[in-house]
């Protein structure tokens, strides 16, 4: 065996994944929630793969603790007691290396990257430009590293796909010194899956990833778009944060900064106001009272017409992006859907597309409206374009390069 285990740490929650790289299975799972908070919880997953009869299986079995956790140190002991009791065993089997999601490594991270301490303080100081993920980030790179101390810790950032992004792509036009001054620039986010998704199209297609001309939407309840070429980010609609670009679940995407300045002349909004409003109160949430897409589905079935104007505002933001990445590319080989919503809705994906006829792009109704999980095409024979619905999967793509760090 050779287990890497997947460590992404929120404020007051952390997932976990073990992942057995020999075959890329996953072991184990979990969520150690409620940290620092009135009764905290842990939930933990064990995976059992079985060879037997025509087609391998999976059984899990789940357990769940409640106990008092003040810290992510304590969330670990948690973790750690969990998998102790109901395995796998960490003392047969230990991770041979802790790889960490981290969501902002500026311009300073391209490449997964050893954790040392100056690592740390490099996350530390990228806070300013993540200030609700990266603390979170280090507090669980903190207590991982207490609880493993033997072992190589490998940060994998969400910015460092886009490191290719050419200067073009990621500037933005405002005064040249104190945009350099504050890093004020495009970064991108979701590039772990981006980077799985884009590599798994060219498995799948079985043509050579240089060769590829691709638009990745990565659509969750966070989302985003990348246009990829030859394996390489060279435009992405998050930006300096991950508020920038499409209609998302309660953020709002693009807007006219003028808006806000409105707000706060007109409405008396503070900065802390503004904030709120963009990333908690903007989006699907703010359009329709609900983030959720099922919920905005159910909302359009009965005629709901915040639902229904919600949906064409969100599909009409895809379609400017997919236009926009189209004349980028020059063209586009595979255009891919991932994430909650990006599999799992087919009324997006359609709609997304309806209008790119004209370059190809055709949609196959029954092979889009299949329930059939796994990497799938869903355009038509005779469409010059491939459309894929890709299942990302974070995690794997974060165990591939931290093993790949550990081993050197």
């Amino acid at each position: 065996m050779t287990p890497v285990l997947v460590i992404n740490s929120g404020s007051s929650s952390f997932k976990y994944q073990l992942i057995d790289m020999v075959d890329e299975r996953v072991l184990a799972s979990g969520l150690v929630e409620r940290i620092g908070e009135e009764g905290g919880s842990a939930t933990h997953t064990v995976f059992f793969h079985t060879e037997e009869g025509p087609a391998p299986a999976v059984r899990k079995a789940t357990s769940t603790i409640e106990a008092s956790i003040p810290t992510h140190t304590a969330g670990f002991d948690v973790m750690t007691r969990a998998f102790a009791e109901h395995g796998p065993s960490l003392e047969e089997d230990p991770p041979i290396a802790v790889g960490h999601r981290v969501v902002h490594g500026g311009a300073r991270f391209f490449e997964p990257t050893l954790i040392t301490s100056l690592v740390e303080i490099n996350i530390d100081e990228l806070a300013v430009l993540a200030p609700l993920h990266n603390p979170a980030n280090l507090q669980g790179i903190t207590a991982a590293k207490k609880a493993f101390p033997d072992v190589p810790h490998v940060a994998v950032f969400d910015t460092a796909f886009h490191q290719t992004l050419p200067a073009a792509a990621y500037t933005y036009a405002i005064d040249a010194e104190l945009a350099a001054a504050h890093r004020v620039r495009r970064y991108g986010f979701h590039g772990t899956s981006h980077k799985f998704v884009s590599e798994a199209v060219a498995r799948f297609v079985d043509r050579p990833l240089a060769e590829l001309r691709q638009i990745v939407f990565h659509l969750g309840n966070g989302a985003s778009v990348a246009a990829i070429e030859g394996g390489a980010s060279v435009e992405t609609s998050m930006g300096l944060t991950p508020l920038e670009g499409l209609v998302m679940g309660t953020r709002s995407g693009d807007l006219d900064p003028a808006v806000l300045l409105h707000l706060a002349r007109r409405a008396g909004m503070t900065v802390d106001d503004l904030d709120t409003l963009l990333n908690k109160r903007s989006g699907m949430l703010g359009l329709a009272g609900v983030s959720d897409m099922r919920d905005i589905q159910a909302g359009i079935a009965r005629g709901d017409e915040a639902a229904v104007l919600a949906f064409d505002v969100y599909v009409h933001r895809l379609r400017a992006y997919a236009g926009a990445y189209l004349a980028q590319l020059g063209g586009v080989d595979v255009i891919a859907f991932t994430a909650g919503v990006g599999e799992n809705v087919p009324a997006v994906r359609e709609q997304a597309l309806a209008t790119l006829g004209f370059a190809g792009v055709r949609v196959d109704p029954d092979r889009n409206a299949s329930r059939e999980r796994g990497i799938r095409v869903i355009s038509t024979d005779d469409s010059t374009v491939t459309v894929l619905v890709v299942p990302t999967d974070e995690e794997l793509e974060i165990a591939r390069q931290t093993l790949q760090v550990a081993r050197g």
